[in-house]
């Protein structure tokens, strides 16, 4: 698999995972879930508009989201015991979306 590809993985997974945090697995305490996915679901969403026309520049943009959405994980994986899973999974899932754009942007190497 290429490292293209696993970065629309992970960025799909991403989706889902919160998608399914905050509608089944972990809702919110005061019920607005149509707000807890919207806060979550949105910026993920955004950069769908251009995915068609220039790839890479939608993997860039949801590269720079996932560092606010891997900080968001740590926090959660730190302060809230019950959804400590959940805060691990999108931390990793996070970390594995800039390794792999990372790996993407790396220059080739040169044969002598």
């Amino acid at each position: 698999m290429t490292a293209q590809r696993l970065a629309f993985a992970c960025w799909g997974a991403l989706l889902l995972l919160h998608l399914t945090w905050h509608s089944a697995l972990a809702p919110p305490a005061n019920g607005a879930v149509g707000l807890a996915l919207a806060f979550a679901l949105v910026p993920l969403l955004l950069p769908l508009t251009i995915v068609a026309r220039r790839p890479t520049r939608a993997l860039l943009w949801v590269g720079i989201l996932g560092l606010f959405y891997f900080a968001h994980g740590v926090v959660v994986a730190w302060a809230v015991p019950a959804a400590r899973l959940l805060g691990l999974a999108e931390a990793g899932l996070c970390a594995a979306l800039i390794g792999c754009l990372g790996w993407i942007a790396r220059p080739p190497r040169r044969r002598r």
